[in-house]
């Protein structure tokens, strides 16, 4: 039996369950993403092009799903501590896949919306009803599984010429005393020349409990608008995450996508990209720190759809001990879409023998006059750099944590939110360090348990 039947089962035994605790407009996608999901075929390790990840063993355990939408006891607000003090933020809390609209803070200016789905389907619904699920694939059978699943998500709306001065923020919490499936969803949706900075947080509160984060993002970028978006993991080694974002970008919009993971147990991203307006600009950017066992995965497509268009990518991997990273990076390039430029790069150090990486960067062009390119390179530590650095006085260990700092800051520069770039000059030095705390100061919740499978 494979790892899905068991949610496909679930899910015919209580579809009107799932149903009655969502609002409409995500019921409208279950019938597609269930048919979808009928003869899916989940990656399993050694596949061609999933060389590291096995979603199929991913999925095998039986998690708790809270189908019944119990509420989790406690204050959010008092148990996490930001691990980006001084930073002013419009504050939004997901405690395991339950909306906390009770603990938000930050006002918002007038005609931005941050709230939860079934909120948004009571205060604006023609809004989600026609943007959820536009962009997200359901042959990608994560996500078809994520549409099937989920009964609620987060929605963001900045309207036309807005520009939003304090970033968004968005924390994830993963605090349940048994294991979890969470089944997150966001939908932003960026009016023409609006503006605004997410920052979205992934925290786990409770070593050794498994938990499973199952989140798709779908962003809906407007013509001529501006959206960073920062993602941030400091887990748990008992913590499974796989993430997917969808970008629809219109002309002359300007998406930036910095991932950045610190901590975790496995990873998965996936990230989508169609560029279907020109003169837009597209940047990703990926940061990974790993070590003992921690396995990260990256997976990257940009599809460029219209002419006169720049997109840039950059993911840098610091692997030790018997860490495991991927990346595999794709950039298409349609017919009639000249003066396209596409650069795509993935930097690697393999801090130890035992670590282990596999980059797969692909260029498809099918059209004259662009500029595109694409690398990688995988190595290790520089010998003669740490050889110099210990004759004059510095200690090996300090000489391979300077080297190893040095090689990811660059991807911590293209941050544009100055006070997260700082905070993250700190946390990269901690973490290489090995003095970084998950979550800053938290504290676990008092919670109410779903039980296994469906309670």
């Amino acid at each position: 039996m494979s790892a899905l039947s068991q949610y496909l089962e679930l899910y015919d035994a209580q579809q009107a369950t799932i149903a009655a605790h969502a609002p409409a407009a995500l019921n409208t996608l279950r019938d597609a993403a269930r048919g979808a999901l009928d003869h899916a075929v989940l990656p399993r390790r050694g596949n061609e092009d999933y060389e590291a990840t096995d979603i199929e063993a991913l999925l095998a355990p039986d998690y708790g799903i809270n189908i019944n939408r119990l509420p989790y006891q406690g204050n959010p607000s008092e148990s996490f501590r930001c691990d980006v003090p001084n930073m002013s933020t419009c504050l939004r809390y997901l405690v395991n896949d339950i909306y906390r609209d009770d603990t938000a803070t930050g006002i918002l200016p007038q005609g931005v919306i941050v709230t939860s789905m079934a909120q948004a389907a009571q205060q604006c619904p023609q809004l989600l009803d026609q943007h959820y699920g536009r962009v997200a694939r359901l042959d990608n059978p994560v996500t078809a599984l994520n549409t099937l699943l989920v009964q609620d998500g987060l929605f963001i709306y900045v309207p036309d010429g807005v520009v939003m001065d304090k970033p968004i923020q968005v924390v994830n919490i993963f605090n349940a005393a048994t294991p979890v499936m969470a089944t997150r969803r966001i939908l932003v949706v960026m009016g023409r020349n609006a503006s605004a900075r997410l920052l979205v947080c992934d925290h786990t509160q409770r070593d050794g409990v498994a938990y499973l984060s199952n989140q798709v993002v779908e962003v809906i970028a407007g013509e001529g608008s501006m959206l960073d978006y920062y993602d941030l993991e400091e887990s748990t080694p008992a913590t499974t995450r796989l993430h997917a974002i969808y970008i629809d970008q219109q002309a002359h919009s300007n998406v930036l996508v910095d991932g950045i993971t610190l901590l975790n147990g496995i990873t998965r991203n996936n990230c989508h990209v169609e560029v279907n307006g020109e003169g837009a600009t597209t940047q990703l950017m990926g940061m990974t720190i790993a070590s003992g066992k921690q396995h990260v995965d990256n997976y990257t497509h940009i599809s460029h759809n219209a002419p006169r268009c720049t997109s840039n990518e950059m993911y840098k991997y610091v692997l030790d001990d018997e860490a495991i990273g991927a990346f595999a990076g794709r950039i298409l390039v349609k017919p009639g879409c000249p003066r396209v430029e596409a650069y795509q790069g993935n930097r690697n150090v393999c801090a130890s023998p035992t670590a282990r990486m596999y980059t797969k960067p692909q260029l498809e062009i099918y059209t004259d006059d662009v500029k595109c390119s694409h690398g990688a390179a995988v190595g290790q530590l520089d010998e003669e750099a740490l050889f110099y650095m210990q004759q004059r006085g510095i200690p090996l260990k300090t000489a391979r944590t300077m080297l190893m700092q040095a090689f990811v800051f660059d991807v911590v520069d293209a941050v544009r939110m100055e006070a997260l770039r700082d905070r993250l000059h700190h946390l990269v030095e901690k973490r290489f360090n090995g003095t970084l705390a998950r979550c800053g100061a938290c504290a676990g919740c008092s919670t109410t348990e779903p039980t296994k499978q469906g309670q």
